[in-house]
Parts: C-alpha cells; structure tokens; sequence
C-alpha cells in the first residue's frame, strides 16, 4: 500500500481544478510548497497570489476576489486558517456567504516536531459554529483530491482540513465524493465506529483486530463534519445501539461532540470518544503524538469493548 501525505492530494486536486475552471484562484501565506500549492503557482503564475505571512488580508482579499465571480481557495496551516483569521472568516467571509474555499493543512497533533503553537485541535470546533460554512475532514490523499475538485462545485464558504504526514492512501480515486455523504467502509452488528480524517485508518485497523476478537464494527468514515450525514449515523446505531467516534481533534466541539448531539435528540445509547481531551499538544514524532494522547486503533479497541460493556 502506498503512503503519501493528504496536502498532496490538495495540491493535485487544485492543479486539476486550474484546468477545468479559469475562475479557480489560489492564495497562499508564505507556505506554498508546504500546502503543494507549487505546481498550481508554475502553471497559472496569473492565478497565483503570495501574501506573505498575513493571513488576515489574505482572507479579506479572498472575499472581495468572489465578488467578480472567482473561485478563490486560501493555503496555510490549520491553526493559521483558523485561530489567528477567525474575525475575518466570521466577517467577510461567513456572514456575507462568501464563495471562499478554506483550506488548512497541518492540522491536528500530527504537525508533530513543530509543537503546541503549529498544532491545532480546535479547528473544526470553530468552523463548525459559524453558520453556513461546510466543514470537511479527508483521511487520504485521494479523498482530499476528490473533496478539493467538489468543493469548487458548490457555492458558499468551505473549510477544508487536512495534513502533513504520510498515511495510507486506501480509499478508491472512482468513487464520487459527495459532500455531506458519509461511506461505510466495514459491516458489523456489536458497535459503531465513527471516524474522520487520519483515525479512518486507525479506525479500520481496530476493527479488524476486534474482528479477531468476535467483535463486528459498523466502521463509517464521515469526511463531511458539516453538513453531517444524520441518517447513516442513525441507520446504523440503531442496530448496533453504542457507538465510538474517533478523531484527531479536540472532544469538545468535534465530530463526536456533533455525533453525540444526533444521537441526544433522536436515540439515546452509550457512547464513547476517542480524541484528544481538553489539553494543547506538544513537539514530538506524529506517531509518538498519536500514541500517547490515545488517538491509535489500541484506544480505539479499548473504547469499543468499554462502550459494549455499557449496553
């Protein structure tokens, strides 16, 4: 299996677009080939914008760009796309219904040696909350490829999260992405495991060593955090009747905190998540992060047998 990281399906998926589209536009904050935005940048040097580290004007140009019918998609880092720009995304951007594509790679803990202040675990929580915004978590290179290409088809803002490390590329580059879609990856009856960007792989690999266990899992990688795909969610979980979400992000205000909410108003059962709890990171191997904040397929097993046992 190959291992590639998902900012190059970002960088590819937004080449692909240039060509389609000439209205596709790309603005980066000093972090061109960090975000693989390079090819973009050789081929349509015209449709290119380098603003240097000033996030902030970078979102404020993106919006006024849509007013003429562009396409713009901005390019920094995750915490940078969010938490240093979070006034003018909610100003500009948001509240008018700007057609601006956020897309923020490095995200979660597995930015790794950079440390605390590059790593963010809050990102989706924001993005989330404001109204209007798709939020969008892509777990392998041809997943983000695909979710850069579709995002340009719908109209209104996006935010777009993935990241810096080599992972598995597993999911298949024919199957059509659909936004608010979730994809059923493994068949069970014991418990649901809902996932989201870099833990789908983990996800996977938990269940089959449950399988090994005489554990069957419902595995459901849901790439669109908003809007959510309720009723696969419910489909499932009403077989199953617990549930397990695991994400690399903060619990509070995550996928899980989005799944838990679902399953409130519409049919209660035990659930348990996997994620990081109410703590910043800090500088290390992604691998080595993964491990000791508990967002590996071990913690993932841990939680399903906890969540069974609850039943």
């Amino acid at each position: 299996m190959e291992y590639i990281d998902t900012r190059s399906g970002f960088g590819d998926g937004l080449l692909e677009l240039g060509r389609k589209n000439p209205d596709i536009l790309a603005l980066c904050a000093d972090l061109t080939g960090s975000l693989k935005m390079d090819k973009f940048k050789n081929e349509f040097p015209n449709r290119f914008f380098q603003v240097g580290i000033a996030e902030a004007n970078m979102m404020g140009i993106a919006a006024g760009m849509t007013i003429g019918g562009k396409i713009p998609f901005t390019g920094t880092f995750a915490n940078f796309s969010t938490s240093r720009v979070y006034d003018q995304i909610r100003q500009s951007i948001a509240y008018s219904g700007k057609n601006v594509k956020v897309c923020a790679s490095h995200s979660g803990l597995t930015l790794g040696e950079d440390g605390a202040t590059h790593q963010v675990l809050e990102d989706i929580g924001m993005m989330k909350m404001l109204p209007g915004m798709t939020v969008i978590n892509t777990c392998d290179y041809n997943q983000t490829k695909l979710a850069t290409i579709a995002i340009a088809e719908i109209f209104g803002p996006v935010y777009l999260r993935f990241g810096r490390p080599k992972v598995p590329n597993f999911t298949d580059p024919n199957l059509p992405f659909q936004i608010g879609k979730g994809i059923k990856l493994n068949d069970g009856k014991d418990v649901t495991i809902i996932c989201t960007g870099h833990l789908v792989w983990e996800s996977v690999e938990a269940a089959k060593e449950l399988h090994e266990k005489n554990i069957s899992c419902d595995v459901i990688n849901i790439h669109t955090i908003k809007p959510l795909d309720n009723q696969i969610i419910l489909d499932s979980i009403k077989k199953t009747k617990c549930i397990v979400t695991a994400e690399e992000h903060m619990i509070n205000g995550g996928l899980g905190d989005s799944v838990a909410q679902l399953c409130a108003r519409n049919f209660p059962i035990p659930i348990e998540m996997v994620g990081v709890n109410d703590t910043f990171g800090e500088s290390g191997k992604p691998n080595e992060l993964l491990i000791k904040y508990g967002l590996d397929a071990k913690n993932i097993i841990s939680s399903v047998e906890r969540v069974i046992r609850r039943k």
